[in-house]
């Protein structure tokens, strides 16, 4: 490789991303200070982008980096880098997904076992003074039929953690075939609509997935079901989230992720608060985080470390950098 490969860090990554890099031989140069403007600035004269979620790599800015030959991205999702153009262009794109798979399928558990036994508010009630144990009786993960929709890196990690409480676990994924193992068997979404009381979302915001849990979704069940969402907030509408749990066809619904969310992750648009989220942040029947699922002390690590070593795999191959 040659020594002077330099990359810009245009967003907030874990020191190690930078120290790894460095140790082999490239040159890092921190931007996350900087304002927009500068960054694509600068960006002109560097062979390498590092970013997370608070910039979008378009057309135009890299069409202004002549000497980019990658654009890599400490996270999973790719919604805001433009991967097909970058490609078109002999730019190779990196993402780090199984830096928080783990983290990811650990958080969804806690939602399915939170929200089956009411523990959030049970919790709340106690605290008040209540002690409502049959208004709480939970229900069993166990006997039950778990469809999980996207069977990559997320998606197994979930089902993997499923796999000691003998539920009969069903994945579909359009893109993917033959993945049945010992912990979840390939099928397709007839069967899921017919057989699951629980369904997990685990796909990357497309044109193709955008909404794609709404009315006609939901109403597809056999079952009145419970739903989780650790993906992104617009794969599902809310609005028609909120009609199916108030009919009762979602029985409840865990949700770490929401359509209202900005674009960087980092905030909510509360200035205009809609009615379907006031419900959501209101009712007893939803569970809520802050887009925390894949947000562990570790997974901060592990991006940086996975990512680190896809980049030094295709610019440094023979690792005597």
């Amino acid at each position: 490789m040659n020594s002077s490969f330099k990359i810009l860090l245009i967003d907030s990554a874990h020191p190690v991303l930078k120290e790894i890099l460095v140790a082999n031989g490239f040159i890092c140069e921190d931007a996350s200070h900087l304002p927009v403007e500068e960054i694509i600035r600068t960006a002109v004269s560097f062979q390498g982008i590092i970013l997370r979620s608070k910039f979008i790599i378009d057309t135009a800015f890299i069409d202004k980096s002549p000497l980019l030959k990658f654009i890599g991205r400490v996270g999973a999702g790719m919604e805001n880098i433009d991967v097909e153009y970058a490609q078109s262009k002999g730019i190779q794109c990196f993402n780090s997904p199984e830096g928080n798979r783990d983290a990811v399928g650990e958080h969804a558990l806690g939602m399915l076992l939170s929200m089956l036994n009411n523990l959030c508010r049970a919790n709340s009630e106690v605290r008040e003074g209540k002690w409502l144990r049959e208004k709480n009786r939970g229900i069993e993960i166990a006997g039950k039929t778990v469809g999980i929709i996207g069977v990559g890196n997320m998606g197994n990690a979930f089902a993997q953690r499923l796999a000691g409480f003998n539920a009969q676990v069903l994945g579909y994924d359009k893109y993917k075939t033959a993945y049945s193992n010992s912990y979840i068997r390939e099928t397709d979404m007839a069967e899921i609509f017919e057989k699951a009381d629980i369904v997990s979302l685990h796909v990357p915001l497309t044109q193709e997935t955008e909404y794609l849990a709404n009315n006609l979704f939901f109403s597809s069940f056999r079952k009145n079901i419970w739903f989780i969402n650790t993906s992104r907030g617009k794969v599902v509408n809310t609005d028609e989230l909120v009609k199916n749990l108030e009919s009762g066809k979602i029985r409840g619904t865990a949700l770490d992720v929401l359509e209202y969310e900005n674009f960087s992750f980092e905030d909510i648009a509360l200035e205009k608060v809609s009615p379907s989220l006031l419900y959501l942040m209101k009712s007893d029947k939803t569970i809520l985080s802050p887009h925390i699922a894949g947000w562990t002390h570790e997974s901060n690590i592990k991006h940086s470390k996975v990512l680190a070593e896809k980049i030094i795999d295709a610019f440094c191959p023979s690792k005597n950098c």
